[in-house]
Formats: C-alpha cells, sequence, structure tokens
C-alpha cells in the first residue's frame, strides 16, 4: 500500500455491532412516523417487528470476523431477509387472516396498490391489512439496508440515510393527518447523534466509552433544543400534499334510489321508524346533498373517498357549537348515513366521505340494529352575518347556477322563462343577497299549500304544474321549486334530504318517516351554504304532543333571515355600498409556483456555493488534528489536493517521490525542494519502527503549506476557484 492510499480508520467490530442498536431504533422512530396516517396503535406493533428482525438478520449473516472479513455475500443476506419479510408479514400483519383473498394476494395488492389508497383515503386511515402492509415494507427496508451498511462501510453517519428515507414518506403520506412528528424528529436528532458517536472510535482512538459520555449529553440536548425550536420555526407556505397529484374516485351513485324519491313513500308512513338519536341537543339530520339537476332528476356528484372515521372540516366559523350523538339505525333504507352538519368524526360504522359537503355513506346499505357515535361541529350565523353576505363565486358555486334544458332537448324548455318571470316577482324590491334568498322562501311560504298526498316529481314539468295550477306540494315539490327558481334569479342553489324533529321516546328521539325534510341551501361568500326553509308554517313533520322541536339552530337561523330580509332596503343598500368601497379592490393572489421554486433553486445553489467552500477548509482543520502519524498523513493528503491544481490526477498507483518529481516538473524546482522532504516524513511514518513525534508533523506540515503557496503563484485563480466549485470538493481525495 502507498502512502497516497492511506485513510481513516473504520470503527471497531464492536462498534459495528453497537450501532445496529442505533440503526434499528431509527428505522422503528421513522416507522412511527406514520401515526399521522393510521394513530400510534396500529403503527407501533408493525414499527417494532420490521425494525428489529432484519436488524439481527443482517448482523448473524453480515458481521465481520475476526479477521474483519464479512461472513456472507450480500446476495444472500438479501435473499433471506426476502424469505423473512414474507413469513414475519404473514404472522403478524396479515395476521388474522384478511378476508376476501389469500396472504400472497394481500401482500401484493398491499405493496403495488397500498401506498394510493393511502393517498385516496381521508386520514387517519382504517388499519387493514393492506394498508399497514407499505408500512412495513418501508421499515423493513431501512432497518435491512442500514444494518448493513452499519456493518459493511466504515461511514459515520451513512446507515441513518435510509431511516431518513423513510421519514420523508411518511411525511408526505401524513400530511394532512391528525397529530404532530415534532417529538419524533428530535428524538430522531438524538439518535443520528449517538449513531455517529458510537461509530467515532478506531483502532488507537482510545477508550470506547469517552467519546459517548462526552457526546450523549450533548446529543440530548441537541434534541430537547430541536423540539423546543420546531413548533416556532416560521413557516411562509402550506406543506406540499401528494394527495393533490392523485386523482379522486370518480362521481358514482351509492344507493340504486334517491332519497328525493323516498320522501313521498314516507310521508304516507309517517309513524315508520327510521333510526333513533341518544343526544342532549337536538339538530337537524342531514342525509344526502343533492347538487346536480338535468332538467329531471336532482342526483349527488360527490366523490366519496375512504376514511377511518375522520371528515374533513367545512368552512370555518367563528359562531359554532359540537355536538355528539349516538344514532341506532331501525328501519333506514339505502346507505346514506344520518348526521348533523357538519361530522368530523364518525365511531362504530365504516363510512365513506364526501370532503366537499361532508356527507356520509355507508360501504353496504344499512342493517337495523347498525350504530355509530358521531361528533359534528354545527355552523351559526347572525343577522349581521347575513345581512353583508355576498354570493359566492368560486366553481362549485358557478355550478350551482345551471339550469340544463333537459335529456336530449334540443332548445330551451319554456319554462325556464316561467321560472325567471315568477323569481323576479317574487324578490322584487330585494337590496342583499340574503334578502333576495329569504323573499323567495317567504313567497313560497304563502303561495302554496303542504299537501302529503300529492304527486311526487321534481323535473321542470312537475314544479311547472305546482307553481302553475296545483299550488299543493310536499317537501320534495317546495325544495325543488325553490332551487329552480334561486337559480333563475342568480342564486347558487342546490337540495339537502334530511329529517328535524321526532318523537321522544325515553333517553332517545326517534326519528320517524314523518319527520323528513327537503330544503334548499344557497351558498354564500365566507359562509358557505346557508339553509333556507320555503315550507308553510303549519306544514306536518310530525304528529302528536310527544314531538320534540327541530333544534335551536334551526331555530336561530331562521329568526336571522327573518330580520335580514326584513331590514329597509334603502339602508341595506347603502350598508352594501359602503362595505364594497372599504374592501379592497384587487384580491390577493396566492404566489405562483414558479416563485417558490426559484426560491428553492437559488438557496440550493448557495447551499452547494457554501458547501463546496467550507469542506477544504473544515477538511485542513480536522487533517491537522490528531496523533503526529495522523497529522503527517493529513499533510500528505493536502498536498495531493494542491497539485491537483496543476494537473495531479489519481495518486494510487504513484509512490511518494514519484509524486514528488511531478510536482516539481509541474510547480518548477523550488517544489521538489518541499516536496522530497515531505515523501521523506510520509514514508518513515508509516514503515519506520518507532512513530513520529510531533515535530516532524509540524515540519510536514510546514513543507505542505509551502506547497500550497507554490501551487496558487502557479496555477492561477480562475483554475483554482473552478476546481474549488467542482464536487470533488465536498469529499477531497
Amino acid at each position: 500500500m502507498t502512502a497516497a492510499e492511506a485513510g481513516p480508520p473504520g470503527p471497531r467490530p464492536a462498534a459495528r455491532y453497537a450501532s445496529l442498536a442505533v440503526t434499528a431504533a431509527l428505522a422503528a422512530v421513522a416507522g412511527l412516523a406514520f401515526h399521522r396516517v393510521f394513530g400510534y396503535g396500529p403503527v407501533i406493533p408493525v414499527a417494532a417487528v420490521a425494525a428489529t428482525v432484519p436488524t439481527l438478520l443482517g448482523g448473524l449473516l453480515s458481521g465481520p470476523r475476526r479477521s474483519g472479513r464479512p461472513r456472507g455475500p450480500l446476495w444472500l443476506a438479501l435473499l433471506l431477509t426476502i424469505v423473512a419479510w414474507a413469513a414475519t408479514s404473514a404472522l403478524t400483519v396479515l395476521r388474522p387472516a384478511p378476508a376476501g383473498g389469500t396472504l400472497p394476494q394481500t401482500l401484493r395488492d398491499g405493496v403495488l396498490n397500498g401506498w394510493k389508497e393511502i393517498l385516496t383515503t381521508l386520514l387517519p386511515a382504517p388499519a387493514e391489512p393492506r394498508l399497514l402492509v407499505p408500512v412495513g415494507v418501508l421499515v423493513w427496508l431501512a432497518a435491512s439496508g442500514s444494518a448493513e451498511l452499519a456493518l459493511r462501510t466504515s461511514r459515520r453517519a451513512l446507515p441513518c440515510v435510509p431511516a431518513l428515507a423513510v421519514w420523508t414518506v411518511a411525511l408526505l403520506l401524513g400530511v394532512d393527518g391528525p397529530g404532530t412528528n415534532v417529538p419524533l424528529a428530535a428524538v430522531t436528532v438524538v439518535l443520528i447523534a449517538v449513531l455517529v458517536l458510537v461509530r467515532s472510535g478506531g483502532p488507537g482512538a482510545g477508550p470506547a466509552w469517552r467519546p459517548l459520555a462526552l457526546g450523549v449529553p450533548c446529543a440530548a440536548a441537541l434534541g430537547a433544543l430541536s423540539y423546543l425550536v420546531a413548533p416556532v420555526v416560521p413557516v411562509s407556505a402550506d406543506p406540499y400534499d401528494p394527495r393533490e397529484q392523485v386523482q379522486a374516485p370518480p362521481p358514482q351513485r351509492r344507493d340504486g334510489v334517491s332519497p328525493l324519491d323516498r320522501v313521498g313513500g314516507w310521508l304516507l308512513r309517517p309513524d315508520q321508524v327510521l333510526f333513533t338519536v341518544e343526544s342532549g341537543r337536538t339538530e337537524i339530520e342531514r342525509l344526502a346533498v343533492l347538487d346536480a339537476f338535468d332538467g329531471v332528476t336532482w342526483s349527488n356528484t360527490a366523490r366519496f373517498v375512504p376514511t377511518g372515521g375522520r371528515v374533513p372540516e367545512g368552512p370555518v366559523r367563528e359562531r359554532a357549537h359540537t355536538t355528539t350523538q349516538r344514532i341506532t339505525v331501525r328501519e333506514l333504507p339505502g346507505v346514506w348515513v344520518p348526521a348533523p352538519d357538519r361530522p368530523r368524526r364518525v365511531d362504530g360504522l365504516p363510512v365513506v366521505a364526501d370532503p366537499a359537503a361532508g356527507t356520509l355513506a355507508a360501504a353496504r346499505p344499512l342493517a337495523p340494529g347498525q350504530a355509530y357515535t358521531v361528533t359534528s361541529i354545527v355552523p351559526e350565523w347572525t343577522a349581521d352575518d347575513l345581512a353583508d353576505a355576498r354570493l359566492a363565486d368560486d366553481a362549485e358555486a358557478r355550478a350551482a347556477l345551471h339550469l340544463p334544458w333537459g335529456p336530449g332537448a334540443t332548445e330551451a324548455p319554456v319554462q325556464l322563462a316561467e321560472f325567471r318571470k315568477f323569481a323576479r316577482a317574487a324578490t322584487q324590491g330585494a337590496a342583499t343577497p340574503v334578502q333576495k334568498a329569504s323573499m323567495l322562501a317567504e313567497y313560497l311560504k304563502r303561495y302554496a299549500k303542504y299537501d302529503v298526498t300529492a304527486p311526487p316529481g321534481h323535473g321542470y314539468r312537475q314544479i311547472d304544474h305546482f307553481l302553475a295550477e296545483s299550488r299543493r306540494g310536499t317537501p320534495e315539490h317546495f325544495a325543488a321549486a325553490y332551487a329552480l327558481l334561486a337559480r333563475s334569479a342568480g342564486l347558487p342553489c342546490r337540495l339537502v334530504v334530511g329529517f328535524a324533529g321526532g318523537k321522544r321516546a325515553g333517553d332517545a328521539v326517534q326519528v320517524r318517516a314523518g319527520d323528513v325534510m327537503v330544503w334548499p341551501e344557497v351558498k354564500f361568500e365566507g359562509l358557505g351554504w346557508v339553509r333556507f326553509d320555503p315550507l308553510p308554517d303549519n306544514a306536518r313533520r310530525s304528529g302528536g304532543n310527544d314531538a320534540v322541536a327541530a333544534g335551536e339552530t334551526a331555530e336561530k337561523l331562521e329568526q336571522a333571515q327573518k330580520n335580514a330580509a326584513s331590514r329597509e332596503q334603502g339602508a341595506g343598500q347603502e350598508m352594501t355600498e359602503k362595505k364594497r368601497r372599504a374592501r379592497p379592490a384587487v384580491r390577493d393572489e396566492p404566489t405562483p409556483w414558479w416563485v417558490f421554486a426559484s426560491i428553492a433553486v437559488a438557496a440550493l445553489v448557495l447551499a452547494y456555493v457554501l458547501a463546496v467552500l467550507l469542506a477544504p477548509a473544515l477538511r485542513t482543520r480536522r487533517r491537522r488534528t490528531g496523533e503526529p502519524a495522523a497529522r503527517i498523513a493529513g499533510a500528505w493528503r493536502q498536498a495531493l489536493d494542491h497539485l491537483a491544481d496543476v494537473g495531479l490526477g489519481t495518486a494510487r498507483t504513484l509512490t511518494a517521490h514519484e509524486v514528488a518529481r511531478f510536482g516539481a516538473s509541474s510547480v518548477g524546482e523550488h517544489a521538489r525542494g518541499e516536496l522530497v522532504p515531505l515523501a521523506d516524513l510520509v514514508d518513515r511514518s508509516r514503515f519506520a519502527a518507532a512513530p513520529p513525534d510531533a515535530a516532524a508533523a509540524d515540519r510536514a506540515w510546514r513543507h505542505t503549506d509551502a506547497v500550497g503557496r507554490l501551487v496558487a503563484a502557479k496555477a492561477g485563480r480562475l483554475r483554482r476557484l473552478r476546481r474549488r466549485l467542482h464536487p470533488r470538493s465536498l469529499t477531497g481525495r
């Protein structure tokens, strides 16, 4: 071996084995970062097993002998770890056996499709085996890779890289999940520091406990500092969410019969108990949101996604209250799951949720006796909120203004013109959007009568007949007429089917078929969808003295709407104009993506320039310290770095004196006087019986510094700067 090949000593065999415990802990902590996806309960056993087994297997197969040579080839370790992973997964993640498929099918489906199902599931995701398989795979690969790197390489921090890769995946998949990863990140910082300390010792480096005794307290302090500082680190943008790049499932009809088509039949059997509600507060129960109309039928266009029970929150309202209900299904058909607006958590029943509207649907048709608990945050509005509200103008609101011609129609139906005339007459004199919406509801209340025997139907022809001739209808007719008239008047409107009131039976309220409601909702900017009630005041919802009211929230909303509608039109118009003048003319636009991309590129370039400029200085400082032999070897490596500026390529095949002759021919005879004594010192340091002393190391560095000055004068600044910016400057020779 030549002097040019001298390198830093690797960690002791004992340190390599000790670092396995640290790498296993790093992999396990990285696996626990998936708690924002599944919660800690399902993740802890998967992460523990997937981090421990491959680490033990790697230690048995790849551990060094006393001679330092590995026990087995890498391909054998990889083959055995694949077999061990399949067997361990079958006994842990997939036990008990999954329904609907064999173990190999579930493993294959989890590896290939589990990540996509996680991205299309509302967090926390259900702890199903096929979804937990990707977590086990990633943690297993990280633990196995870290163990192999710890046993087969001498790099101190390199074994932590696989665990950091798992961290990256966990952060991306859990960006929208509950909880925080700050404590786990602090623990990871401590473990990386401990890993470097454990692997820092080499032959002749002194007792192994010395760096640990000094470094572990510093590592713990660093982790504590990371934990305390992380919550207050300023972040100027929302984190990247890969779910925005994954297409949600397409809209699909969840039930063969629309809830709106069931309204007429329910009203003819008013005493049929559909479900019971146990709660300290009575609320209106929403069943289904119908936002699309084709001229004949109202339907739902929700993109339902699986969920472990969480439902994303809607528009944040300052005034809202939280309610929790225990609902038991009795004779409610279909898959639609009743809940107050807006549900945030469902337990006890597997459901899919529409993130936009907050509606819920069961995976299978509901059965009598099924029970679940739902927690909702119900928004509230005041007359002041409604009086100053403007109509929404987003994509959802624009879609809620559409009045189609009808299936197969080639021209607009004549009813549309009649609806526009009716809407203008009903809202004449309205000064604000809320006044227009409230006046339309009040007009319909006085215009028609409530009649449960009216023929069902909500298409153009049926609503035209209801408005022009019969003037009698069910909630289906009143709500559908309001929606068509509202859209004709420029109000974005949709329909909701639900239930209000019920019959008290002990601690529960029995919600019966006669309590069914259909109401329209109009979307306002900053308020979201606001419910309006066009039904006459004498409309029968529940009969008997034991009937309960629709709820305090519904009564407050109706009163606020009446107050907003009764304000003088002139005052309302004046207030609206003042508000408009007070608002800025131009809305704040979101910062374009290319601005963040440019900042990121500039930051990376700056970080790279700083790294390539600082790395040589830090490397030189490290080479000047240590035992005299290590300092002489460092001086020689520093001289080789200098000579690279004048064309020295690889020095692995050259002796020290051959390198000195190259330097003399490339730099000049003055360099010979410095390189030859330096080469003699290097050879004596490596091959002499007695170790060198500190004076020899000082002479070696004086020669190296002189060579550096001579090379700088010979090579020129431009050539040296170009070489400093090369990636090789990060690692040296």
